[in-house]
C-alpha cells in the first residue's frame, strides 16, 4: 500500500482533505503498519519534490477501521487554526453508522460520560463525576431501515474515543462489525460500518466556510442504503 490508494478530495497550500482507508491507522502506532500521516508526506514529497522533512499537521483522527473524509494541515498556521476550531467547536464532523435494530427514537441526543481503560484500549460509560471521565455528546438521526439494521446521521459534539461505538452499543444499537462494543451480535471479521460523512470548518487563512463529503463504499452493509 502506498500513497496512490489514497483518494483525495481537496487540496491547497494549507489543507489536505483526503478520504481515509479503512483499516489505516490516522498515525503511526504499535503496529508499525503504514499509516495515513506517512503515505501522506510522501506524497508531498514526492509530488511537489521537496527534500528533507515534509511538514503535515495531524488536526484530528479516525479510529483505524473507520473510512471517510479527514482533513490535514499542510502548514503550522493551518493546524494551529484548526485546532483552535476544534476548541471552540467550530470544526464540525458527520459520520454514518449503521446500528443493530430500530432505535426507539427517530433522533435524539445523547450524553454519557466516558472513561477509558489504555491498558485494554476499551471505553466504558460511567456515572458523572468518575474521576477521569469525561462528558460525551452527540445528535444522531435515523435516516433509514433495511433488514433489521438502521442508518443513522451523526452529528458529533465532543471528540471522545470510541465514543460512537461505545455510546450507540449503551443505547441497546450496536454499530454492524463492531468486535469492540457488540461482541454478542457480531462476528468476527465483519467489517465496522462507521463512516466519516461530512466535514465542516473555517479556511484558515480564506475564513470562508468549506463543506467536504466522502460516501461509504458500495459494499454489505453500506450497500443496503441510498445515500443521496
Amino acid at each position: 500500500m502506498d500513497f496512490s490508494d489514497i483518494p483525495i478530495i481537496y487540496e491547497d497550500n494549507h489543507l489536505l482533505v483526503v478520504e481515509k482507508l479503512v483499516n489505516v491507522p490516522s498515525q503511526a502506532d504499535a503496529s508499525h503498519d503504514m499509516d495515513m500521516l506517512t503515505m501522506l508526506k510522501e506524497y508531498i514529497k514526492v509530488k511537489y519534490q521537496k527534500p528533507g522533512n515534509v511538514y503535515l499537521g495531524l488536526v484530528h483522527r479516525l479510529d483505524r477501521p473507520v473510512g471517510g473524509v479527514m482533513v490535514f494541515a499542510k502548514t503550522s498556521k493551518a493546524a494551529s487554526r484548526l485546532s483552535k476550531q476544534i476548541q471552540d467547536g467550530q470544526f464540525k464532523k458527520v459520520y454514518l453508522a449503521i446500528v443493530h435494530g430500530v432505535p426507539s427514537k427517530t433522533h435524539a441526543s445523547l450524553r454519557h460520560y466516558l472513561i477509558k481503560d489504555t491498558k485494554r484500549n476499551m471505553v466504558k460509560a460511567v456515572e458523572k463525576g468518575t474521576n477521569g471521565a469525561k462528558l460525551a455528546v452527540l445528535d444522531y438521526e435515523v435516516i433509514g431501515y433495511q433488514s433489521n439494521f438502521s442508518l443513522i446521521r451523526i452529528n458529533l459534539h465532543t471528540g471522545r474515543p470510541h465514543q460512537i461505538r461505545v455510546q450507540m452499543a449503551q443505547i441497546g444499537y450496536p454499530l454492524y462489525g463492531d468486535q469492540k462494543y457488540g461482541l454478542d451480535v457480531n462476528k468476527p471479521g465483519q467489517q465496522i460500518a462507521l463512516w466519516s460523512q461530512s466535514l465542516f470548518i473555517s479556511h484558515p487563512t480564506l475564513k470562508k466556510n468549506m463543506k467536504f463529503n466522502s460516501t461509504p463504499p458500495s459494499v454489505y452493509p453500506w450497500n443496503l442504503f441510498s445515500y443521496r
